[in-house]
Parts: structure tokens; sequence; C-alpha cells
């Protein structure tokens, strides 16, 4: 079956790089470094050590050091990522790290994120396709001592080469969605051969461990821990830099500040219209919205003022005056401390079905979240929030306009709703240091 999938990719691989060259017309960083997606990267040090011995070439230390693979999509995965990597590297700092993403966006972030932690001891380059062909190189090249990745990122071949290169290979953070589960079905006896090479698989919840095994996994492999994303650290700075936005943001008029976060397309304009019915009541609020992926920052901007509103860009690092209505947040790795910054945050990819995105971040603030009904990406955190009174589920427009508003109005409402979900945020913490173990673990038995 495996093979079949190879060939069918193959053939697709012509409009896979048509895709990537199409998307570079918004974005050009997807026209770049596509040698990296065939696999081909230099050799680290010492890696081809048989090769090199035979010739009398004796590797570094460097060399000699583990290199820990993580692989992360996106940004949400390689911020879920961040926490995991700087435990690990703090604890060993003689490990060597290469991190791939498959999107420029989540390349931005790996260097952005890690380099300052890693020192100097961070590799990252785009996860090569799926294909023998691509991988083997990679593989020869880099020689990692084991795969960690994370969420619900799997490759037929990617398992299939590490398994026949006894590379060890650990899925941490893991979710799966009974919709997930469902497609993954679909192609059981190849899903059943890729996930039957799981080393282990460091589940969210046991609904998901569950899934993994009826898809093939052996229960002796699978352990439920938890999110890692609910073991996040604000820290001094963050809580500072987060004032001094509220500051700048909200005037001597003291003005509400609504925060629209990872916004795609389709919500966009379900927000505006719930701002504009806002603003009967409320005609001082600040609408700050970050769109989920950077090529959308000019087009929302173009709605924005389509719609009359007057809109400042947080790129051109001007704070938003007293007439302006709509703050576009066009940066990148400042949402983080935009939640510590607002009223009110609606959490985006969840009015449209895409699954939702994390609202752990707001909830660790003490900021009320509202969000769209298309949650299942996130169904058990929103579960507790929704049922803790942290998180209100509104279904359009004129809901989002209503509960937004509700909490604007009652700041007794407001930071009770907020308070809720931190102490779920707080209550559900500790995953991190149980998936840290799991990779120990793995690593001392190599």
């Amino acid at each position: 079956m495996r093979h079949l999938y190879t060939w069918f990719f193959r053939l697709t691989l012509p409009l896979m790089l048509l895709h990537l060259w199409w998307r570079g017309r918004a974005d050009p960083a997807y026209r770049k470094r596509w040698s990296e997606r065939f696999g081909l990267v230099p050799d680290r040090p010492g890696a081809r050590r048989r090769w090199r011995e035979r010739f009398g070439v004796v590797p570094d230390r460097a060399s000699r050091a583990p290199l820990i693979w993580i692989h992360s999509v996106s940004v949400g995965e390689t911020l879920a990522a961040v926490p995991l990597i700087e435990s690990l590297a703090a604890r060993h700092p003689g490990w060597q790290w290469l991190v791939t993403t498959t999107t420029p966006t989540g390349s931005q972030r790996v260097h952005d994120a890690l380099e300052p932690i890693l020192n100097g001891r961070l590799l990252h380059y785009y996860l090569p396709f799926d294909l023998p062909e691509c991988l083997s190189p990679f593989l020869a090249a880099l020689r990692p001592s084991i795969l960690v990745s994370m969420e619900t990122e799997l490759w037929p071949n990617l398992l299939a080469i590490c398994d026949r290169r006894n590379t060890p290979v650990i899925l941490v953070n893991g979710r799966l969605s009974e919709k997930s589960a469902r497609g993954y079905g679909r192609f059981s006896r190849l899903s059943r051969q890729m996930l039957s090479r799981l080393t282990r698989v460091v589940a969210q919840y046991p609904a998901d461990a569950e899934r993994f095994i009826r898809l093939g996994v052996p229960a002796d492999k699978v352990v439920a821990v938890g999110n890692i994303k609910f073991d996040l650290h604000i820290g001094s700075g963050q809580i500072s830099e987060a004032q001094a936005l509220a500051h700048q943001w909200r005037g001597t008029e003291r003005r509400p500040v609504w925060l629209a976060a990872s916004t795609h397309a389709g919500e966009d304009e379900i927000v505006l219209k719930a701002y504009a019915a806002l603003q009967e009541e409320f005609p001082g609020l600040l609408l700050v919205i970050v769109p989920r992926h950077p090529v959308r920052f000019d087009s929302v901007a173009r709605l924005c003022r389509e719609q009359g509103l007057r809109v400042v860009r947080r790129s051109d690092r001007v704070p938003p005056g007293a007439r302006d209505q709509v703050l576009l947040g066009d940066t990148m790795g400042e949402l983080l401390r935009f939640y510590g910054a607002c009223d009110v945050a609606f959490v985006g990819g969840s009015l449209v079905p895409v699954g939702g995105h994390n609202m752990i971040e707001p909830a660790a603030w003490g900021v009320p979240v509202v969000s769209g009904p298309h949650l299942h990406n996130f169904s058990t955190v929103s579960g507790l929030m929704e049922e803790a009174g942290g998180l209100v589920v509104c279904d359009d427009a004129a809901q989002l306009a209503a509960q937004v508003g509700d909490w604007l109005r009652d700041a007794h409402k407001r930071e009770t709703a907020g308070a809720r979900g931190r102490e779920v945020a707080a209550q559900n913490s500790g995953a991190l240091a149980r998936t840290v173990d799991e990779v120990e673990l793995l690593m001392r038995a190599l």
C-alpha cells in the first residue's frame, strides 16, 4: 500500500511544486530553499561517520553529540515545541538540535524563538517531501538520534525510513480528533502500517490515546499526559511589554480593546460585522485583528478600509490614535503579548471549519474568550474552558457582538470569566514535565 502512495506522491509532485510557486506570489519565501524540500542539505560534520572513518577521518566532538530532531509543521506546533526544547536543552547542554517545518512562517518562528535559546546548537531546514529519494539523503547527511514529531504530523515514508535506520520516532502532544481518525480509517492498511512504526505516542488526552490505539498503535506504546500548551510560562518581561502595549492602545480615554486573533478567510467579515454593532454602544472600542497567515495582511487591511474604518498597522510602529478604529497585527511573534493587552479575545479558525486555535494563551492571561463552534482540534481544551465559564461559543456576528458587549459592559463578569479560564490553565499544567521524561527515557535506551 505504501508503494502505491509513493507513486501517487511522485505523480502529483509537479502539482505540489506549482502550488508552492503559486503561493510564492503573495509570500516569496515559498519560492526559496526548494533544495531542502528535496532533502539536499549539507552533511553534519561526522554524520557519514562510517564512510569517513574508513578513510581515517575522525569525527569531531560535535558530530558525536546526539542530534534531536523536532518536526513541527508551522507556527502553532513550533510554539508548542519551544518549551519542550528549552527544558531538554537546559538539562542536556551537549545535545544538538535539528528543527524542521513545512511553512515559511514556521521557519521564521524557529529562528526567532530558538536561536537565542540554543546558542549555536540549532540546525533548521524544511522537511523534505515524503519520498524515499528525498528523505534518505536528508537522514544520511544529518543522522539524527531520534525524531520527535509534534501533534499529528505523520508521514508514511518518513516513518518507514526512520524504522529502517533504527531511528526511534516519538509523537508528542499527540492529538487525534474523531474527524481525523475517520480520515485515517479510510486508508486503514496504510495508516495501520505507518502508525505501528511509532516507537512511542505521548497523547494529550485518553480520548486521543484511544483513537491512536484503535488505528493500530499498540496500547503499550501509548500514554496520555495532557496538553503541553497548558504549561505556558508568562515571564515578567512579557507582562511588562503587554502592559506597555495596553497603555499605548487605550490612550488617555482608557478605551476598551477587543482582540480578534488568528483569523481565517471568511471570519474577518463576521468579526467586522460584530464590531460595527458594538460601536453603537462602545464608540471608542479598538479592534485589534491578527490574521493567521501573513499573506492575508494586505487583504484584511483593504477589507477594513472598504468598510470605512480607520486602520493603523502594527508594522508601522505607530500607536493607534484616538480616531483609529482597527489595529492590524501584521507582525510575527507578538500575539502572546497582544493577549495580555486586551479585554476580550476572539480566537479564530473557529467560525469557519478549520478546527480552532490555541485558546490557552488568552486563558493564561486571565482574558475571557469567545470563539466559533468549529473547535475539533481543541475539543477537550474548549470543553474544559466552556464548562468553567472562561469560554463562550458563538455561531454568528450577532452572538459575537452580544457576548463581547456583555463582558465589556460588566467588568465583574469579564474578570470572573477570565479568572475561570486562568484556573483551567493552571489546573491542567504538568504535561511538559511528563513529556520531557518520555523523551529522556527513549534517549537513555539508545
